[in-house]
């Protein structure tokens, strides 16, 4: 991190100190802005429109587009519109989500909806309270004696930065500190200090802390862990995809052996921010946190062949420290905010490029050092997959079930078989909306309901003789006529009891002890049903 600290930050640093020993000194217990006042400095105290002091970012104005203000108000009507229902918009209407942060992001909203982009929005509400008891809690002294060290090289021309204890400043502090508390194995690192200045220019600090920590573990994980071993692997992967979408810059930098650590660590560890105008730093970022780190890739790469594609540039170039000199020194002309929006854009490198050159880095990084000291985890590419990988609101993580039925184990019948093309095709044809014109097969019940069995009837005993101890008494005969003869088993009636046109009685000439109707329509009565102990038991005596 030697690199970062003797960059562009020591320079700003000498700069503010040259220009507050030759003008009157800061009071650091006043305000500049909103927190100092400078004595005999004040009619010198002019910004741009970023909160920038007296052309600190001279090519910002010249780089940013400017947007008619009708034009503005429309698009900040359309951005309400998509926090307002952010959860449809991103799983339905993705597309135009990253088309209108490709666009620029509406100043009045671009806090708001970096939240909502980064989910630090979701993990504010997971973990109501945190922020503000690591804010309560002392810290590692460690790590605050570095804190304190760094906070006024973070954007002193800015007026939010520019006095020493100002309220910028203490929300910046408060911010790192935090940050330590919450992952102790990591600690803090210089880079993340301004990436958690260009978070509190926009937002309050405890949505800046949650966004920093969405960018440390979802974005960029393991860029700030102890070793820098992320980043290494990320450079060689830069560098690889150089080969690809710019073949003479990747031989002139393979030519005099330049490592990507010696020029992308300040871009990709500060995402930029230390590195573009203003205007471009936010339009950069703005997509960043919609499509993730793929961004950071294409602008480096975008950089790179701008500045080392063409061979009249690279005969300026004729050894290492030229090199290095020439991307110092990038030209404004290519940190302009929409040559920069475009040619990002245009950039063939999608995630999954990003993905796959990293497993193959990985392998090679395995095979020749061993395993990696620090394991991050898995990178997250935008803001779509970090929304489906969590719950969108906290009442969703509290949601448990009140009833709790066990599951019965399935039974052999239950376990499904392998579908059969037509068993897929009849599926498909139900969720089409066609009805199939396959019988569904009964699904087995695995708690059957025992049926109660039918009643049974007392068997009926025919004999050809009775005992004349127990003669039978005469039963009166009904309209259904009988054969007045005595019935015996060997003698059978030799025509049906029914009558001629075959139709069943009426219901009125069919008594109590008379055979069902169902039993005289549909076939003659056997012989012996026509015995006298067919008659009903229940009817009554002969009188």
């Amino acid at each position: 991190m030697a690199r970062i600290e003797n960059g562009r930050q020591s320079i700003d640093t000498r700069s503010i100190r040259t220009i507050s020993s030759s003008h009157t000194h800061i009071d650091d217990e006043s305000s500049f802005g909103s927190d100092s006042e400078l004595n005999g400095f004040v009619s010198e105290r002019h910004t741009d429109k970023y909160g920038f002091i007296g052309g600190a970012q001279k090519y910002s104005e010249e780089s940013a587009q400017d947007v008619p203000p009708e034009v503005l108000r429309q698009r900040e009507v359309k951005w309400l519109d998509m926090l307002g229902h952010w959860d449809k918009w991103m799983v339905k209407r993705h597309d135009k989500v990253r088309l209108r942060c490709q666009k620029g992001i509406p100043p009045a909203l671009r806090g708001r909806a970096w939240l909502y982009l980064s989910g630090g929005k979701v993990k504010r509400e997971q973990n109501q309270g945190k922020f503000q008891e690591l804010d309560s809690e002392a810290g590692d002294p460690k790590w605050l004696d570095v804190i304190e060290k760094d906070l006024h090289r973070q954007f002193p021309f800015h007026e939010m930065f520019v006095s020493r204890g100002g309220h910028g400043q203490q929300d910046l502090f408060r911010v790192l500190k935090a940050y330590t508390l919450y992952r102790p194995e990591e600690g803090y690192c210089q880079a993340q200090a301004p990436i958690a200045a260009v978070l509190l220019m926009n937002m309050p600090a405890e949505d800046a802390f949650w966004v920093l920590v969405q960018i440390c573990e979802k974005y960029l994980p393991g860029y700030y862990s102890p070793g820098l071993e992320a980043i290494q692997l990320d450079g060689e992967i830069l560098y690889a995809l150089l080969r690809r979408v710019c073949p003479l810059a990747y031989r002139h930098l393979e030519k005099h052996k330049m490592d990507p650590i010696l020029y992308m660590t300040e871009w990709f560890m500060c995402a930029f921010s230390r590195t573009l105008p203003w205007a471009s730093v936010l339009r950069v970022w703005d997509m960043f946190l919609c499509d993730g780190v793929k961004i950071i890739f294409r602008v480096g790469l975008v950089l790179l062949k701008c500045m080392l594609g063409s061979r009249e540039k690279l005969k300026a170039c004729q050894g290492q420290y030229e090199t290095m000199e020439l991307l110092r020194a990038l030209e404004p002309r290519y940190m302009q905010e929409g040559f920069l929006a475009r040619e990002i854009v245009e950039v063939p490198v999608s995630a999954r490029d990003i993905e796959r050159e990293h497993h193959s880095q990985l392998k090679r990084w395995k095979k020749n050092r061993g395993e990696l000291n620090f394991k991050s985890p898995p990178r997250m590419h935008g803001a779509r997959v970090i929304m489906l990988a969590e719950p969108p609101r906290r009442q969703d993580l509290q949601q448990n079930p009140t009833i709790v039925v066990p599951v019965p184990p399935p039974t052999p019948q239950m376990k499904k078989a392998p579908k059969s093309r037509e068993e897929r095709s009849s599926i498909k044809k139900k969720k089409s909306g066609r009805k199939s014109s396959q019988t569904p097969e009964p699904i087995p019940n695995p708690y059957p309901i025992m049926e109660e069995p039918p009643p049974q009837t007392p068997p009926l005993l025919f004999t050809e003789t009775h005992p004349a101890s127990q003669p039978l008494p005469a039963q009166p005969l009904h309209s259904q006529s009988l054969p007045t003869e005595p019935l015996h088993s060997q003698s059978l009636p030799t025509e049906p009891l029914l009558t001629p046109s075959h139709s069943p009685p009426s219901p009125s000439s069919l008594s109590p002890s008379s055979p069902s109707p169902s039993s005289l329509s549909h076939s003659p009565p056997s012989p012996s049903s026509l015995s006298p102990s067919s008659l009903s038991p229940s009817s009554p005596s002969p009188s």
